[in-house]
Parts: structure tokens; C-alpha cells; sequence
């Protein structure tokens, strides 16, 4: 996923931000890191399916019995 406030790769000029504009980003960037700080490892599933999770691919795999949701 680009970094959105990374400057973007164009050849047109881009038009200078405001104070307001830069203030309103240098405080996000500071929202983002301190989620990203607070941010807690998720949990193991106990007795979930071994291998890629299947509800990626539509369907369950249990007991070699396949069913699409």
C-alpha cells in the first residue's frame, strides 16, 4: 500500500498546502504512530484449520467434506 504522504510521482506541480493542510498531516502521522505503538499482537486460534485460511478461497474444508459458503 503506497505511504499517503509520500509525495506523489507526477510531473505536474503540485499545489502548495496550507499551514492548516500541513498541521492536519504531521497530526495524523502522529495518530498513525501511536496506534501503530499501541497496537496488540492478535491472539492464536486454538483449534482453527492448518494452512491458509480457507475463507479466503469461498469455501471449508473439514473431515475432507468441502462446503462453499
Amino acid at each position: 500500500m503506497p505511504d499517503p504522504s509520500a509525495p506523489a510521482t507526477t510531473d505536474a506541480p503540485r499545489k502548495p498546502l496550507s499551514e492548516a493542510a500541513k498541521r492536519a498531516l504531521t497530526e495524523a502521522e502522529a495518530r498513525r504512530a501511536a496506534t501503530a505503538a499501541n497496537a496488540k499482537p492478535a491472539a492464536p486460534e486454538f483449534n482453527g484449520p492448518k494452512g491458509p485460511e480457507p475463507t479466503r478461497f469461498g469455501d471449508w474444508e473439514t473431515k475432507g467434506i468441502a462446503s462453499d459458503f
